[in-house]
């Protein structure tokens, strides 16, 4: 189990992200900014390049196209599949700067069975 937000969680969610499929266009600078946990606030970020998770790491990523930024809580909710990420987006939970454009192009992978799937993995290696 590796603790939520954490190095090592980031590092094992890559690693079962390898078997995703490649999705040509699918490639974004993501960084994530998560408020109010319980050992304070969390910057991590993702580097997608045609689909594939190539980079994930704690802190901040100078050039990222788009950050999402979101509570602690609803960053649990939606790793646990409590919350749906597009309707958190949605309903104005996660907020957005950046290019808005390249993130809403993400957004249908997030709708894949294979992504489902993986979301599942994680949750199953995952501690709150």
């Amino acid at each position: 189990m590796a603790k939520f937000l954490t190095q090592e969680w980031l590092d094992e969610g890559r690693k079962l992200a390898e078997g995703q499929p490649e999705r040509p266009g699918a490639t974004a600078r993501m960084q994530y900014v998560v408020t109010g946990g319980p050992e304070g606030d969390v910057q991590y970020y993702w580097v997608l390049e045609n689909g594939k998770l190539v980079e994930s790491s704690l802190g901040e990523l100078s050039d990222a196209e788009v950050t999402l930024s979101q509570s602690y809580d609803d960053a649990v909710r939606i790793q646990k599949g409590e919350l749906d990420a597009n309707a958190a987006f949605m309903q104005g939970r996660v907020k957005v700067s950046g290019n808005m454009a390249k993130l809403m192009s993400l957004l249908p992978i997030t709708n894949s069975p294979e992504y489902k799937a993986l979301q599942g993995e994680i949750l199953a290696i995952t501690e709150f």
